[in-house]
């Protein structure tokens, strides 16, 4: 059985063998390092990590301060706090002044689990994507993270890099190569396309084997890049196969979903169904429970296909 890595934990590493091959790369946490994985980063450079307590606004102040100075600094938090508790100092410190701030914020979406929904981030993509000069990460896998985090230390400016707690399967092979703001087709299809993002590409292709096995053929695509966002692939995907299903682990409120419809809609529009969390908040249970209970699953996924594919006739 194929061994589960979460990004979480992909990150930490990388980031890690980031900070040997970088030394302006700087690491700030706000006392979650064990949980972000920033703690590996700190094993190695305890001299280039600063634990700012729990204090997301002045993490992110600093942050700003150190990549002002020529630093190239990570900020690490769980994604509710980083995006939440802490917009203002990213809007008016980081994007505003185009610095070289990477927000790399774990425990996003709602397999945070038993915490709930005070600690489920379902809103973050959207206040990200929504500021200038903000690039915005959701890598699905271990080599997308890794990948993640390579192109977020070369290019000039912030990033948001969106991370899970729970492990995923290996997607890509060996020789993947991460480019910002380009898709990656991981199984061709003619008859409709999902693009899925971060946890939901592995569901997206459990969903393509039960739908094959009927006689649907679907393209998956993995969007890691939200922002900027790669409309030519999405473009193609509505020419080529006439319908759109997004899969999310995120309100389908100014998101994935919300993004795609309106490269579709000034392009090309095609039939399209998003799915992800319908304008409600979390709540506590296991992760497997709740994907059930808010309808990210393959089933559910598989359904969307379906209906889409019916109503392009």
């Amino acid at each position: 059985m194929t061994k589960k890595v979460a990004t979480r934990e992909a990150y930490g590493r990388a980031l890690a063998e980031l900070g040997k091959k970088n030394s302006a790369v700087v690491v700030l946490d706000a006392d979650l390092s064990k949980s972000t994985k920033t703690a590996d980063f700190a094993k190695v450079f305890p001299d280039r990590f600063f634990n700012m307590g729990v204090a997301e606004q002045n993490l992110m102040g600093t942050a700003a301060g150190l990549a002002a100075a020529g630093k190239i600094a990570f900020a690490s938090t769980f994604a509710v706090f980083a995006a939440g508790r802490a917009f203002d100092q990213i809007r008016n410190s980081v994007a505003y002044n185009r610095l070289n701030v990477k927000i790399a914020a774990t425990h996003a979406g709602i397999t945070v689990g038993e915490d709930g929904g005070s600690h489920q981030a379902i809103e973050d993509i959207a206040l990200m994507r929504s500021l200038p000069n903000m690039t915005v990460f959701v890598p699905a896998d271990e080599a997308e993270t890794a990948g993640a985090v390579e192109a977020a230390a070369q290019m000039n400016g912030p990033v948001y890099i969106r991370l899970g707690r729970a492990g995923v399967p290996p997607i890509h092979g060996e020789g993947f190569r991460f480019e910002t703001g380009k898709a990656v087709v991981v199984r061709e299809g003619r008859d409709a396309a999902v693009i899925a993002t971060g946890i939901m590409v592995t569901v997206a292709l459990e969903a393509a084997v039960t739908l094959a096995k009927e006689g649907i053929e679907v393209r998956i695509i993995s969007m890691h890049t939200i922002k900027p966002l790669d409309v030519k692939t999405i473009v193609s995907a509505a020419r080529e196969t006439g319908a759109l299903v997004t899969a999310e682990e995120h309100s389908v409120i100014g998101g994935l979903g919300g993004a795609v419809s309106e490269a579709v809609c000034e392009n090309h529009p095609v039939p399209l169904k998003r799915l992800g969390i319908q304008d409600e908040f979390g709540e506590s249970g296991k992760p497997d429970e709740l994907l059930v209970k808010f309808g990210l699953t393959a089933a559910a996924i598989a359904g969307a296909v379906r209906e889409v594919v019916k109503r392009k006739g």
